[in-house]
Order: C-alpha cells, then structure tokens, then sequence
C-alpha cells in the first residue's frame, strides 16, 4: 500500500480531482433529497396517526430510490449517471422524455472535482487532505441547500462541529483541542447574540439557528480568531449579492438573503488565503 501510495504521490491532484467527481455525484443527491427527507420528518412528526403511506416521499433517503429523472421517473442507467461525461453524452436532456438537466449537476461535479484536486495538492495523499476534502464537500451541499430552501440541516452542520474538534485533536488541522473548542463556543454564541439583539430592536429574525451551528463549526476548524475575518467577509460578500439582486428586483419575498452560502464562501477564500489574514493581524 506505501508503494501504491508513493508512486501516485506525484499525481494527487488528478487522484483528488477523480474523486472529486464522484463525490460531486453524490452531492447532487445530497443537495436534492436532504431537504425533502427533512420535510417529510416534520410532517411524520405531526401527524397524529403516524400513517407513514400519507406522506410525500415514503421511502426516501440517500441511497433509494435509484437515481431518476424528476420528471418522466426514467430510471437513469449506468452510463446516464457518469459525472459531467453523461450531461455532455446526453447534450443536458434527459435520455426518455427529453426534459433538459439543469446546468448545475456538471457545474457541482466540476467545482467539486477542481476543490478536492487542490486539496489533493496542497497536503498531498494524506489523511489531512480527505479530512479538508470532507469540509470542503460539506460546505458545498450546506451552501446549496440553504440557497435553495434556507435551510442547513442539522445532519451536516452538527457532525461537521464534532469533526473539527476530532480533527483539532487528531493534530490534523493545525489547531490545538482548546482552540477549536472554544472557536466553535464563540462562533455559535457570537451569531446567537446578534440574533437576540436584533430580534430585540426590531421584532423579526434576521438569522436561523443553523447558521450559529454553520458559524461554530467554522470555529471548529479554524479556531476561534478567525471569526472574525470570517463574518466580515461573509458579511461583505452577502451585502454585495443582495445590492446585485435589488437592483434587478430579484430579492426574495421579504427580501431574505440566506447567510450560510457566504459563510461557505468566507471558509473557502480563508482556506486558501488564511496565512495572509495571519499576516495582517486579523486571525
């Protein structure tokens, strides 16, 4: 296995880049059925009767049914479930009833593919880059999701905050044990703070609960003094695309801008240019 290793060494990058697109298979899975799986568990928790048969999706989770078109239900063949290669194969439109595949399945196989190739050449075939490659992909479908549904399941985000502590404590992300707990402290009570306060003063909610578990788990993985670099750059970026969608009207019914897909964002430039924040005093 060290030899096998050794010898693919110098191609990380495409071996990171090759499971990146598997991953990113998967993660159109994930970023299309986790919010529907959540649905269906509220209204399994209110029903009274507990008739599992009234609801929407009965025998949905992550790995059944068999990937199908939404559409016609054409259930999708081997070669129609190829990562980027059936899109193209299939010029965007499903093989049985010719209804287009949105553009968004190849563009998340590729920025997957192209983030875990990075990781794959930054920390080489290491433990430390599957680990930095799991956040990166969890980061991924949580942005997503939440852009579509503002939701960030506690499926992803809770275990992401025990995998940064786990990590922290396994020497693998360059944090000491305390650090990242107390980052993961700081970044849930920090956005839970503004969140009272701003409820306070003017009576509505401007933040869920999943964006201080999002917030903590960040914390978990950079320590706690890169909160602050991070909300401000979350914060820039959300201010910018909600000016951009105001100006073309298309803010969303009470002008609600989800906040997790920038606090996706700010991880992603603070992975990359971390060492920069370092070096200006502001991690």
């Amino acid at each position: 296995m060290s030899e096998l290793l050794s010898a693919l060494q110098p191609h990380a990058a495409w071996v990171g880049g090759l499971l990146g697109l598997i991953l990113g298979s998967f993660l159109n899975v994930v970023i299309h059925r986790m919010p529907l799986i959540m649905e269906r568990q509220w209204q399994q928790d209110a029903a009274k009767d507990g008739t599992d048969s009234l609801l929407p999706h009965p025998h949905l989770n992550l790995a059944t049914p068999a990937s199908h078109c939404p559409q016609c239900g054409h259930r999708l063949d081997w070669w129609e479930n190829l990562p980027v290669l059936s899109f193209l194969l299939l010029k965007g439109r499903c093989h049985a009833c010719l209804a287009r595949i949105g553009w968004r399945y190849p563009a998340i196989e590729l920025f997957t593919a192209l983030s875990l190739g990075a990781c794959f050449q930054h920390w080489g075939l290491s433990l430390q880059a599957i680990v930095w490659a799991g956040f990166v992909c969890s980061l991924l479908a949580l942005a997503v999701i939440d852009w579509d549904t503002t939701l960030l399941p506690d499926h992803i985000t809770q275990p992401l905050i025990w995998a940064g502590l786990i990590v922290a404590s396994l020497g693998l992300s360059g944090l000491s044990l305390s650090n990242a707990l107390w980052g993961a402290v700081a970044g849930y009570l920090s956005l839970w703070l503004v969140y009272w306060l701003f409820k306070l003063i003017t009576g509505k909610e401007g933040m869920g609960y999943g964006d201080f578990k999002l917030f903590a788990a960040l914390g978990a993985w950079f320590g706690w003094a890169a909160l602050t670099p991070l909300i401000l750059l979350a914060s820039l970026a959300g201010i910018a695309v909600g000016l951009v969608l105001q100006s073309r009207q298309q803010l969303r019914e009470k002008h609600y801008i989800p906040f997790g897909p920038f606090l996706a964002m700010a991880a992603g430039v603070y992975l990359i240019w971390g060492e920069f924040f370092t070096r200006l005093g502001w991690a």
